[in-house]
C-alpha cells in the first residue's frame, strides 16, 4: 500500500496517483492500515456520536473541491428543474393502473395525498438547503444532525436507486423512441446469445442517450438548465394538449362511481403513486449553485412540486373522465382511451410526450447524482478525486463521468424488469431521516439543550417512530378496521405534542423554516413509513443486501479514510483558534 513514485505514474501517461483515492494517514502503508483496523471499534463510536457542523460542510469541506462551482441558477431554474426531475412517464402509466385496480376515479384524490406527502417533505428539505446550502443534499444534512454513519447509508442507499432507476428510464427511452418510429420496442437493441436472459438485449440507444445528456450536464449548469426548460416546455405543452383533447371526449357519467374501491383503495392508490413525485430531492443538491438559496430555493421546490401536483390532478381527472374506470388499460391508459375515442393518432403526441419527460429526469438526475457524489467524496468516504471541481466548467467532472459509466454499464446489459424489481425504499428511508433530522436540529443543540430536555426528545421520537411503524404493518396486514389504528395514531399525536409542550427549541432557522414544527416534520414520518409498508418484499432484500455491501466498504475503507479527515479538519480548526487567541491577547496586551 506504499504511495510509490507518483512521478514516475504521471510519466507513464496515469491522470491520477494513489494520493488521488487514498491520501489519508491510515493507508500511508501496510503498517498504517494494520493499526488503524485495529482502532474500527473506537473510530466507529467516534463517527457515530460526534456530528459535522454547519460551518465545516460550509467551508472546510466545500474547499476540498479545489474551485467553486458557478452559482448561476435562480428560482425559475429551479422550478423547471424540479419538474423536470419529477415529471416523467410513471403519470403515462400509473395512473390507468391505479384508476382501475384500486381507486377508480377518486385516483384523483390518491394523487392529492400523495402530493401532499411529497410536499412535507418538501418543505423540510428546504428549510435544510437554505441553512446548509452545499451540493450534497441529504447526505450533509444528515451528517450535521445525526452524524457520519447514519448519512454514509442513506446516501449510498439513494445513490444506487438512482444509478439503477436512471439506466431503467434510459432503456425506457430506447423503447418508447422505437414505438415512435413503429417498431418493436427492442428494435435498437442487440440480442447476445452467449448472456444470461434478462441480460442478453444490448441497448446501445440507451447508452448513447445517457452518454449525450451527461456530457450535457458537465459542459455547464446553466447549459444544463437551459437544455432542461426547453425540453420540460416541450412536455408541458404536450401534457396540456392531452388535457385539452381529452376534455373534449368528457362524459360526467363516468363519474357515477366515484370511488369504487373505497377509502382502502384511495390510499392503497396513494402509496403507489408517492414514488410519481420523487425526484424532487435532486434540486436540494443545486443549493450550492443557487444565486440567492434564502430566496430561490423556497420558490423553487415549493413551487415545482405546486404545479407537479396540479398536473398530475388534472391529467387524472381527464383520464377517468374519458373512460369508465373498469374499461382504463393499465399498460397505455391514454393512447387506449384516446384510440378508444376515434384519435388513435393521439398516441404518438403521448409516447413523445413520456420520451421528452424521460429525457428531463434523465438530465436533471445526471446533475443530482453527480453532487451527492462530489460531496461524499468531500468527506473522503470515497476517493476524494471525485470531489474535484473542473476549473473551466465550473462542473464537477470527475463525479459525473464515473455515475455515467454505472450508470451507461447497467443500462447496456440489464433488462427493464429486472432494473424494475430493483425499485427501492431509499427514497422513503432517507425522506423519514430528513424529517427526524429536522427535529433533532430544531429542538437539540450540543451545550444549549439540557440533558432532562434531550432524554425527553429521544423518547418522544421514538415512539412517533414505532406508532409509525405499527400503522405501517397494520396496514400491510391487510387490516380494514378503523379501531386498530386508533392506538398507534394516539401515541403519535401525543409524542408529538409532548415535543410541542415539553421540550424547548434551542435553534430557530436563520432566514427561513418549515412551517408548523414539530407537527409538519412528525407528519412527515409516519406518512414516509407508512407508504414504506406498502412496498414489495423484494426491494427491502436488495435494501439489506446493498446495505451490507456499503458497510463492508464503510468498515474496510470509508470509516478510516472519513476518520482520518475529520482528525486533520479538527486539527486544523484548533491550530487556527488557538492563532487566533494569541493575535487577540496580542491586540488586548498592546492596548494596556
Amino acid at each position: 500500500m506504499e504511495g510509490g513514485d507518483s512521478g514516475a505514474l504521471r510519466k507513464r501517461g496515469c491522470c491520477f496517483t494513489k494520493d488521488d483515492f487514498l491520501p489519508e494517514e491510515s493507508f500511508k502503508s501496510w503498517g498504517n492500515y494494520g493499526k488503524a483496523f485495529g482502532e474500527t471499534g473506537t473510530r466507529l463510536k467516534d463517527r457515530l456520536l460526534t456530528r459535522s457542523l454547519d460551518e465545516i460542510e460550509l467551508n472546510e469541506v466545500k474547499a476540498t473541491s479545489q474551485n467553486d462551482m458557478k452559482k448561476s441558477l435562480s428560482w425559475w431554474d429551479l422550478i423547471w428543474l424540479g419538474v423536470g426531475a419529477v415529471i416523467g412517464s410513471g403519470i403515462f402509466v400509473l395512473t390507468g393502473q391505479e384508476a382501475k385496480e384500486d381507486a377508480g376515479p377518486a385516483v384523483v384524490l390518491s394523487y392529492a395525498i400523495s402530493g401532499l406527502t411529497a410536499m412535507l417533505s418538501v418543505f423540510c428539505y428546504t428549510e435544510f438547503a437554505v441553512e446548509i446550502p452545499v451540493a450534497g443534499g441529504s447526505f450533509a444534512y444528515l451528517r450535521v444532525e445525526m452524524g457520519d454513519f447514519v448519512a454514509f447509508i442513506a446516501a449510498g442507499n439513494i445513490m444506487f436507486e438512482y444509478l439503477v432507476s436512471c439506466a431503467a428510464v434510459a432503456r425506457s427511452c430506447s423503447s418508447y423512441l422505437a414505438t415512435l418510429f413503429n417498431k418493436d420496442p427492442n428494435f435498437f437493441r442487440i440480442t447476445a446469445h452467449i448472456l444470461p436472459e434478462n441480460y442478453n438485449k444490448l441497448d446501445l440507444a440507451a447508452v448513447f442517450i445517457i452518454i449525450v445528456l451527461y456530457i450535457v450536464a458537465i459542459l455547464s449548469t446553466k447549459v444544463s438548465s437551459r437544455f432542461n426548460y426547453i425540453t420540460s416546455m416541450i412536455h408541458v405543452i404536450t401534457i396540456g394538449f392531452i388535457i385539452v383533447a381529452g376534455l373534449t371526449k368528457a362524459d360526467i357519467k363516468n363519474y357515477s362511481d366515484f370511488a369504487p374501491y373505497g377509502t382502502q383503495g384511495i390510499f392503497r392508490g396513494a402509496a403507489v403513486l408517492f414514488f410519481s413525485f420523487t425526484g424532487f430531492d435532486v434540486v436540494s443538491t443545486l443549493a450550492e449553485e443557487t444565486k440567492n438559496p434564502a430566496r430561490d430555493i423556497p420558490i423553487g421546490l415549493v413551487g415545482s412540486m405546486s404545479i407537479i401536483t396540479l398536473v398530475y390532478c388534472i391529467m387524472a381527472a381527464t383520464l377517468c373522465l374519458m373512460q369508465p374506470y373498469d374499461k382504463i388499460d393499465p399498460d397505455a391508459p391514454f393512447s387506449i382511451a384516446f384510440n378508444a375515442a376515434g384519435m388513435g393518432w393521439a398516441k404518438y403526441i403521448v409516447a413523445f410526450g413520456a420520451l421528452k419527460g424521460m429525457i428531463s429526469v434523465l438530465l436533471v438526475c445526471a446533475i443530482g447524482q453527480a453532487r451527492y457524489l462530489t460531496h461524499i467524496a468531500r468527506t473522503h468516504m470515497v476517493p476524494p478525486c471525485l470531489a474535484r471541481v473542473n476549473a473551466k466548467f465550473g462542473t464537477p467532472v470527475n463525479a459525473t463521468v464515473v455515475i455515467l459509466v454505472g450508470t451507461a454499464a447497467i443500462a447496456f446489459f440489464t433488462s427493464l424488469d429486472i432494473l424494475s424489481d430493483l425499485v427501492s425504499i431509499s427514497t422513503l428511508f432517507v425522506f423519514m431521516l430528513v424529517a427526524m433530522a429536522l427535529l433533532v436540529r430544531r429542538y437539540y443543540v450540543s451545550g444549549v439543550t439540557s440533558p432532562r430536555h434531550q432524554s425527553l426528545l429521544i423518547v418522544f421520537l421514538l415512539l412517533i417512530f414505532v406508532s409509525s411503524i405499527v400503522i405501517a404493518v397494520l396496514w400491510g396486514m391487510g387490516e380494514t378496521r378503523w379501531a386498530p389504528y386508533a392506538v398507534p395514531l394516539i401515541v403519535w399525536f401525543l409524542s408529538t405534542l409532548g415535543i410541542r409542550v415539553f421540550v424547548p427549541q434551542s435553534r430557530n432557522p436563520k432566514v427561513w423554516g418549515a412551517p408548523l414544527v414539530p407537527w409538519l416534520p412528525s407528519l412527515s414520518i409516519v406518512m414516509d413509513v407508512f407508504l414504506l409498508g406498502s412496498i414489495e418484499g423484494k426491494s427491502f432484500m436488495r435494501f439489506g443486501l446493498w446495505t451490507v455491501l456499503l458497510l463492508v466498504y464503510y468498515f474496510f475503507v470509508g470509516l478510516h479514510a472519513s476518520y482520518d479527515t475529520a482528525k486533520e479538519t479538527f486539527e486544523r480548526r484548533a491550530e487556527a483558534t488557538k492563532q487566533f487567541q494569541k493575535i487577540e491577547e496580542g491586540i488586548t496586551n498592546s492596548g494596556t
